[in-house]
Parts: structure tokens; sequence; C-alpha cells
């Protein structure tokens, strides 16, 4: 039988690039895999659908490490540079290193650690709040007044960042997750791996309480450790890998609210009981990073009926997932009650071995930031139209999220 011919994803819908879902409704209805063309030369493999996208998150064949399988890769005029140091990390990994890795930033990043912030996060939200209720004209972007200082002190503080340090940090940081260009963004690179390798020296010298000191000093049962070049590429993935993906949960959970009215209202109404699902809500609903970080397909691999060859790049689209009727009753409809047994279960955070180990922190970041914000600013609404989209493919226009009080 004769393979469908790859597609355009703005022939199926030219505004694709601001609102990405009734495309891949279109797309699921087809069947669960799809390729896809991108300009004259990019082509790439989609994953649509949650069954077929936790299929795929699975897959052993579905790699990971590109430092290692990327040159099997086709199909990309510029597949992702991952040479140098940076990339030694647990993402960037299949087993069995990446269970390894995963096994020692595990010893560090543990639930008590994480509950340990609750004060402090809770503070920082406190003051960002203070600080933006006090704009004469009541008005605010609540990316810049809240949701990222608060995702980049938290992270600072866990990784053990010196104050004085910290605005550096944030501009490698914004440069290097939404680069102005591409020798910017490797210029950032630059500057924050001899910073971070620095810090790791100082800390080994001088170890305080935080997780770049724990992740250092951490050996497993047979004696293991990290790598100088594995310590330096994990602080590097927890700044931005954390940063990316809180920063657009927090503003799409706020946005998704603005959009249903009575949801906000519902939640205000209730916030201690409410919060949790709203979350949980929140995070089906439009997922913080609508695809899952690129895999190559190390042999041909068949999902859901459909062969993937050799070579092919492919993209899970955990957004979609969570839309999926198949798996959602009306998964169009934003519902903070969802109770169904058949409604649980998001990919939100990924599936498998590669599971986000930050989901515990970023779902408690939201559930301070929302209690706190709401309950102080039980007139919020949105100022205008909202900016561009906050992650996937052909994303347009700036970030923002303009409100009012």
């Amino acid at each position: 039988m004769t393979e469908p011919a790859a597609v355009d994803l703005l022939d199926i819908d030219p505004d694709f690039g601001s609102d990405p879902y009734r495309a891949y409704a279109v797309l699921r209805a087809r069947g669960p895999v799809h390729e896809i063309r991108a300009g004259e030369k990019d082509r790439f493999w989609l994953v649509v659908g949650h069954d077929a996208c936790r299929e795929a998150l699975t897959d052993p064949r579905l790699s990971r490490d590109w430092p290692r399988n990327g040159h099997l890769a086709t199909g990309l005029e510029a597949p992702p540079a991952t040479d140098g140091p940076g990339n030694a990390h647990m993402l960037l990994s299949d087993p069995p290193d990446h269970t390894r890795l995963r096994r020692l930033v595990a010893r560090a990043f543990t639930p008590r650690r994480v509950a340990a912030l609750v004060p402090h996060i809770q503070d920082v939200t406190d003051a960002l709040v203070t600080a933006m209720l006090a704009a004469e004209d009541r008005r605010a972007d609540l990316v810049e007044a809240l949701a990222y200082p608060l995702r980049m002190t938290v992270i600072c503080e866990l990784l053990g960042i010196p104050d004085l340090d910290r605005d550096a940090f944030r501009g490698w940081s914004d440069e290097i997750t939404a680069p102005t260009g591409a020798e910017a963004a490797r210029a950032a690179q630059a500057e924050a791996v001899p910073y971070l390798g620095g810090l790791i020296a100082a800390k080994r010298a001088a170890p305080a309480d935080d997780l770049l000191s724990d992740l250092i000093h951490t050996v497993d049962e047979g004696g293991d450790r990290m790598s100088e070049d594995e310590l330096l590429s994990t602080a590097l993935l927890l700044l931005l890998a954390g940063h990316e993906s809180t920063v657009n949960f927090l503003c799409k959970g706020v946005r998704a609210l603005f959009a249903h009215p009575d949801q906000f209202a519902l939640l205000r109404s209730d916030l201690d009981a409410l919060v949790e699902g709203a979350v949980e809500e929140m995070l089906r609903y439009d997922a913080p990073v609508e695809t899952a970080p690129p895999r190559v397909a190390v042999e041909p691999v068949e999902i859901g009926g459909r062969h993937v060859p050799a070579g092919a790049v492919v993209l899970i689209v955990l957004g979609d997932a969570g839309r999926d009727p198949a798996r959602f009753t009306a998964p169009g409809r934003f519902d903070i009650r969802r109770t169904g047994t058949g409604d649980r279960g998001h990919l939100a955070f990924g599936h498998g071995v590669h599971y986000c180990l930050g989901a515990p922190l970023a779902r408690l970041e939201g559930r301070i930031v929302f209690r706190t914000l709401l309950s102080r600013c039980p007139t919020l609404g949105p100022d205008g139209r909202s900016g561009g989209r906050f992650s996937g493919l052909f994303a347009q226009g700036e970030r923002k999220v303009p409100v009012r009080w």
C-alpha cells in the first residue's frame, strides 16, 4: 500500500502558528502518525493522539541520544547541535546511560528537598505579587511580573546560584531558551558553561545546602558519581528545561482561566478545594511543552499501524494527547472539576523513562501561584489580547500575558 504523502501543517490550517489544536485534530482523524514538510528541505514525523503518544514515548527504537545517534537523522537541513560541553545529561541519553544519570539525580532531587522549598516559593510569590500590585495603572505583564522571575529565583535557589550572579544567569537563560539569533545563543552558552564549571569547583571545595552541592557529592550503591561534564550538563538542563516548562504552564493556565470565565469564577469561589484539580486540568488542556524533545528512529518503527523509517526525526505531540476524545470526555472543554477515571493520566510531563523529574516542583509552584494570585487579585482579568504562543512548532509573537485588576 502506498504511504500517504508528507503534509504541510500550514496547508491544513494557515493559522497553525497561533492555534495548533485544530490542525492536530485533523491529523488525528486521519491516523496517529504523519510525515510533515517544513519548508523546502526539512521533513519530520508527528505522533498525535493519547495512545500513540504514550506508545512512542516508551519505544526504545526512538532515541533521545543525539550525541551518539544524531548522525542517523535524515530530513533535517540542520540537525540539533549536540557536540561540546553541556550535553552530557539524561535528556540526551538512552538506557543504560540514562538510567544511571537519572538515578544519581533522583538521589539528590528528593521529595524532601522539593517540600523544603515551599516556604521560599511562597515568600517569593508574595513579594512578586506585592510588587506587581503596586503598579499605579493596575496593569502588568504576568510573564515579566511573576512567572519568569519566580521560576528563575526558585531554580537559582535550588542550584545555589549566588545572588550577585543571578542577573547574568538570567541573561544567559533568556538567550539560550529564546535566542535573538544563533550566534547570540552560542555566545550565551559559551559564557554559562565555564561559569557553571567554576561554581561546581567552588561547591566541591565548600559544599552548601543546595542541589548542586548534593549532586557533586552523590554516590550510588556501586560507588558511581557524575563526571565533571555530567554535573555541568545536568545543572544546565535543570535551568533550561525547568524554566521553559514552568513559565509556559503558569501563563497557559492563566490564559485558560481568562478564556473560560465560568471556570475562573468557580476556582475563585473555593480555591483551597479546587486548585489541585485546576492545575491538572491546565496541564491537560494546554500542555506546558507542546511536543516532547525530538527523537531519532535508530531502526524502522511501526506506530499505530504506520511505518516510520530509520533515521526519521520524530516529534510526539503531548499537547494533542490531552485533547484526544478517545481518552478524555469532551476534551475541548476546560473543566477544573473533571472526576472521571478516564479523564486522568494526561501526558503533559511525558511518560516512561524520560518522565519529567521536576513535575512535583512544577505542580507545587502552580498550586502556590494560583492560590496566591487569585486570593490577592480577586478582580484579575485580561488586559487586551495576549501575546504569542508559549511553545510548539512555528510559535509566533512575543510571549506576553497582559493583565489588569
